[in-house]
């Protein structure tokens, strides 16, 4: 067995708003049982405050919530380790040695995240979005990627720390894109791990009472802050396209083009474009930064 001083030190950051307790539960339970690897758990409670948790998660009580970004950057901040795995609530870890396995993952020093792949714990087909290719089937493949799964990642501290960490702004929706976009551009690695599995539920998106809004709006922040201008109108307009095209309820299709509307109007946040280098690396992975 390897010393305590040379195992993976990573801080776990959970997020909740106290409204799934016995998922919750259950993904702490899994959390404890993980080998191979030194855990600094933090439960951050978005609008909650955090109760009858185990004595080795230390909890922090946010009043407000502040949204999933900038809950899950509050919980960075407060843990130690070289790497910081992001936990959705409802997730769990299937097997012991999730965690040792993604951590192996980091050591080429170029990588800044591994995605697991997520498996449905009933059998359901899991949504596209867990998947960072364009083709699905099979899990999709493996290997580096252009984009990743913020509901259960891990990330280089490092990494996360040179780009800013999560849009916390954002609130919900596409901080995954644009803090992906952030570390390609600084020159670091995704990698999808199809070979480790994690498991949470296959929930619709659109479950969420402010989806509409925010995809849209977000949608137009990512490339307000992040694309060369001249894709920025193209890539807001396929997006365009795809949502009157896709979008069947004319209520639905008007929040989100309230919110498309919004993410012109308001401030996206600092701007930092990605180099032409970077349009073209996204390509090569399979995700021209138009869609």
């Amino acid at each position: 067995m390897k010393d305590a001083e040379a195992l993976p030190t990573i801080g776990v950051v959970v997020l909740s708003m106290g409204n799934r307790p016995v998922e919750l539960a259950k993904a702490l339970e899994t959390l404890h049982t993980q080998s191979g690897v030194q855990l600094d758990t933090v439960l951050v409670g978005n609008g909650w405050a955090p109760e009858g948790v185990p004595d080795w998660v230390r909890t922090h009580h946010l009043v407000e919530n502040v949204g999933i970004p900038e809950g899950r950057n509050i919980g960075a901040a407060l843990t130690t380790g070289e790497l910081i795995f992001f936990y959705d609530d409802d997730a769990f870890l299937p097997r012991e040695d999730v965690l040792s396995r993604m951590a192996a993952v980091f050591a080429d020093e170029r990588v800044a995240v591994c995605q697991p792949r997520g498996v449905d714990p009933d059998g359901l087909t899991p949504p596209r979005r867990w998947t960072p290719r364009l083709r699905t089937g099979d899990g999709g493949s493996g290997g580096r990627v252009a984009v990743f799964w913020e509901a259960l990642c891990m990330i280089r501290r490092s990494a996360f720390d040179e780009v800013g960490g999560w849009p916390g702004h954002f609130w919900y929706g596409h901080e995954g894109i644009d803090l992906a976009m952030r570390l390609l551009d600084a020159d670091w690695s995704l990698v999808y791990a199809k070979q480790i599995e994690a498991c949470h539920p296959a929930t619709q998106a659109t479950r969420h009472a402010v989806f509409y809004r925010m995809n849209a709006r977000n949608r137009v922040w990512v490339a307000r802050r992040n694309l060369p201008w001249p894709l920025v109108p193209v890539y807001c307009g396929v997006w365009l396209g795809a949502a009157l095209v896709r979008t069947r309820n004319l209520a639905n299709l008007r929040i989100w083009l309230r919110g498309f509307a919004e993410g012109w109007r308001t401030d996206p946040g600092p701007r930092h474009p990605m180099r032409w280098r970077t349009v073209a690396e996204m390509a090569r992975l399979g995700r021209v930064p138009i869609f």
